[in-house]
């Protein structure tokens, strides 16, 4: 098949990560994929792998961007002239350019809803959907539930990773990447997501100063970049956190990040799936998340990991005491986690759904 995904970028993020893992297991296949995006920080990555990038400035959260709508003659002419299987969108103003294109060539059209969408009187009428594909079952639920996508156009195929990039970390080479990092010695806590409101680092920056209390000196590492990052030190200054925090971009190889970590802590106000709760599983590093979106399909609470109420910073700070305070409990859970993760979470597994649903939608196209 000759793929073409649509995206507004390709910067470091969840959705990058799932295009680049997608796009590996669709050329190992001997699939033809071609990338539209305004381009990012991975695009080396994307070349290397053999994907074809075409860049073009469609960056914009307005679906109702000119931007858009101009770059719908050159889209289109890419499909003609590349006799394009597929069309492939990850972000709602690619899922509008992937209708009109749908509706001016005929191309089979699919989407992949990788969280949840405000349910905007916009998206009710002019929904965009295609066959879509959600990433975990509550995504399902929200698209089938707030939007009336009908079953048959709306398929389960949840996100992996490719657990081979996820060799369990030992203590030598832990110590190892904490001083590369140049953070001393621990224990360590931290997230790995974009800085924003819905990712939670302010619930849990409210949370540290109890932990200090009760276990003493903690180390907090936030691996991301993102818009609310002068309210963050803004909070950590009101703290007196200063000596506690650092702030890390995010590193190419995901797995050096969560590694250096006694605790992956992911607070999310709203969650789609919760990648980086999968990555540190993989890894043997236990997790401690909100009880929120598709973050509930991948922890049995007390066996895997630990759920806490959203929003709520005491009940986060007392679960991180317990576990800091419990060495083999924070194992126990880790080890289960890594076992779930390879047993769950394969890339090959979503590579193989995600070519049925092509199929699918192929199969369906008009002339």
């Amino acid at each position: 098949m000759k793929i073409l995904m649509l995206t507004t970028h390709v910067n470091m993020g969840g959705i990058s990560r799932y295009l680049y893992i997608l796009s590996k297991g669709l050329i190992a296949r001997g699939h033809d994929v071609r990338l539209i995006s305004s381009g990012g920080d991975m695009s080396a990555r994307f070349e290397q792998l053999g994907v074809k990038l075409i860049t073009m400035d469609i960056r914009t959260k307005s679906a109702l961007s000119p931007k858009l709508y101009a770059a719908l003659g050159p889209i289109e002419r890419t499909i003609r002239e590349g006799q394009t299987d597929v069309v492939h969108a990850q972000t709602r103003v690619t899922q509008v350019m992937g209708h009109w294109l749908q509706k001016r060539t005929g191309v089979a059209y699919v989407s992949t809803c990788h969280g949840y969408f405000k349910a905007k009187l916009s998206r009710r009428l002019f929904p965009c959907w295609g066959e879509v594909i959600a990433i975990s079952e509550p995504v399902l639920v929200h698209l089938q539930k707030d939007f009336r996508v009908a079953k048959n156009k709306s398929h389960l195929v949840r996100h992996g990773i490719e657990l081979e990039e996820f060799p369990e970390v030992f203590l030598e080479e832990r110590s190892a990447l904490r001083k590369k990092l140049g953070v001393g010695d621990g224990p360590f806590i931290g997230m790995l997501a974009r800085l924003s409101g819905v990712k939670g680092q302010d619930i849990l920056l409210r949370a540290i100063p109890k932990v200090i209390q009760a276990v003493g000196d903690v180390k907090l590492l936030l691996f991301g970049e993102g818009k609310t990052k002068p309210e963050l030190e803004r909070i950590i200054d009101e703290l007196k956190l200063n000596g506690q925090v650092r702030f890390f971009p995010v590193i190419d190889r995901t797995r050096e990040s969560l590694s250096v970590l006694d605790i992956c802590i992911v607070p999310s106000r709203q969650e789609g799936l919760g990648l980086s709760v999968m990555e540190a599983q993989a890894c043997a590093v236990a997790v401690i998340a909100s009880r929120v979106g598709g973050i509930v399909s991948l922890i049995e609470d007390g066996i895997n990991g630990i759920l806490v109420e959203p929003h709520n910073s005491d009940a986060l700070a007392a679960a991180i005491i317990a576990l800091l305070k419990d060495d083999a409990k924070r194992r126990s859970i880790a080890l289960a986690a890594r076992e779930h993760a390879f047993k769950d979470y394969s890339a090959a597994t979503m590579v193989d759904k995600t070519i049925k649903v092509y199929e699918h939608a192929i199969s369906k196209r008009r002339p």
